[in-house]
């Protein structure tokens, strides 16, 4: 089974709620690298303006993968993920993610383009607070190669 063209403008509903805490964006600020105190502690987070730890701008790749992960689990999709290179992944940002935000994010399939025998799959996730405020959008690509 190739991949499903009909894809295109297909929404997947915000799943359930993820909650940022501040181990959560410790630990990834420590994987990842970045340095800035702002990330470990609260203190150097509330001099800068924000109400508690800010996360790395790529955190948000935790909330937007697992809204990508409906699309790969929907057997109408087509997507073996045993095939899946990850191509490309943009960031918009419409504001920090802190410690203490409950995000959610509806993910919408915005191209499927035809490559040889595979096909490159453009997905966009719309991050939120529960409470409507826009957090993030994400623009991924994702090549699903060919089988052998």
């Amino acid at each position: 089974m190739g991949i499903n063209p009909d894809l295109v403008g297909r929404i997947y509903p915000a799943g359930e709620s993820y909650q940022v805490g501040r181990e959560k964006i410790r630990e990834f600020a420590a994987a990842t690298k970045a340095s800035s105190p702002a990330h470990y502690d609260v203190e150097s987070a509330r001099k800068l303006g924000f109400n508690d730890v800010v996360a790395p701008p790529t955190f948000a790749i935790i909330v937007a993968q697992r809204a990508d992960a409906q699309l790969i689990a929907d057997p109408a999709s087509g997507i073996d993920f045993s095939r899946v290179v990850h191509a490309d992944q943009r960031f918009t940002h419409h504001r920090p993610i802190v410690a203490g935000d409950e995000l959610l994010a509806e993910l919408y399939v915005d191209s499927v383009r035809e490559m040889g025998a595979g096909a490159m799959i453009t997905t966009r996730a719309e991050i939120t607070t529960v409470g409507g405020e826009k957090i993030a959008t994400t623009v991924s690509s994702l090549l699903v190669r060919a089988e052998d």
